[in-house]
Parts: C-alpha cells; sequence; structure tokens
C-alpha cells in the first residue's frame, strides 16, 4: 500500500489485497451495480483478482489508479476514488464510489478534489469523468470540483447514454 494523498479529513492510498472485503461490499450496493455497473464480484477470491487486475495493475502501468479512501482520523475505509485510464476514453478519467452510509458528507467531492489536485502534479493536463444521467448525486460533486459538461456519448454499441465532463488541470 502507497499513501497517495491526504485531504482535511482523507487519506488516499492504493489499493491492495487486504481490502479485498471491503471492494467486495462495495461493488455490490445496489446504487455502484445502477450508477457504474454490474462487476459480477462475489466471493473474496474474485474481489482479490479484480484488485490485482485493475488498481494494482493499472497503478503499475500508469503511475496512478483508483484508491481506498479512508477517514483520517481512524482508517475506516468509506469508498474509492481516483485516476483510471479506460479504452474507451481519449484522457484519463477520475472515478469514485462511496459506501451509502457515508453518503451527504461531502467526502466525494473531497476526494476528488483531491484526486484533481494530484492528476495536475503527475503532470495530467486533462482529466475527463462520466456519470449517468439519472446520478444527481455524482453530477453535483463534478460540478462542485469544476468539471464542465461537454457532451453525451455511448461508451461502446448499444450502451446507454453517459455524461462526459471535463476539467483542464
Amino acid at each position: 500500500m502507497t499513501h497517495v494523498l491526504e485531504t482535511e479529513r482523507l487519506r488516499l492510498r492504493t489499493l491492495a489485497l487486504i481490502d479485498a472485503a471491503f471492494y467486495l461490499e462495495l461493488v455490490n450496493v445496489p446504487a455502484f451495480i445502477e450508477y457504474i455497473g454490474e462487476r459480477g464480484i462475489r466471493t473474496l477470491p474474485a474481489a482479490r483478482q479484480a484488485i490485482v487486475d485493475g488498481p494494482m495493475a493499472m497503478q503499475r502501468a500508469l503511475g496512478h489508479s483508483l484508491c481506498l479512501v479512508e477517514l483520517k482520523h481512524d482508517g475506516t475505509p468509506i469508498g474509492i476514488c481516483g485516476l483510471i485510464k479506460r479504452d474507451t476514453l481519449p484522457h484519463v478519467d477520475i472515478g469514485y464510489a462511496f459506501m451509502p452510509h457515508y453518503g451527504g458528507q461531502g467526502y466525494a467531492t473531497e476526494a476528488a478534489a483531491g484526486v484533481l489536485a494530484h492528476a495536475a502534479a503527475l503532470g495530467i493536463r486533462r482529466v475527463l469523468a462520466i456519470t449517468s444521467p439519472g446520478n444527481a448525486g455524482s453530477k453535483a460533486v463534478l460540478r462542485k470540483i469544476g468539471m464542465r459538461f461537454k457532451k453525451i456519448v455511448y461508451l461502446a454499441p448499444g450502451d446507454p447514454e453517459t455524461l462526459l465532463y471535463s476539467y483542464d488541470c
């Protein structure tokens, strides 16, 4: 685990195998499935493999990835947030997901703002974001951190419409 950044109330660090139980719970939250997608991760071994194949591989290859977000005062994991490079987008994008009982407290905005500052420090000049049209909470976070709506995109043929936002660092 590598420390990535801190904000006033949060610490972001690279995801590790010890986070598998939390990751398993998070990706099976109904709002995660509705707005981000069904990952088909149902067991701890599958969660460990998803962490290895996703965030850990991306961190090794690109120097950034989704991070575990934990409360600074006690280390409680509350979500994930970080930079992702998808084949379907021309630039890195910011992604985040939080456990429902930590919603409405500004944690997503705080973590995402920290990640944008981190992106600039890494020399990244443009960060994108995508969200579902019905995800009012995510759209509010993106506006609060200064991202601007650009257009509606379809990430793959037959996919539902997705809102694309952009931020120039």
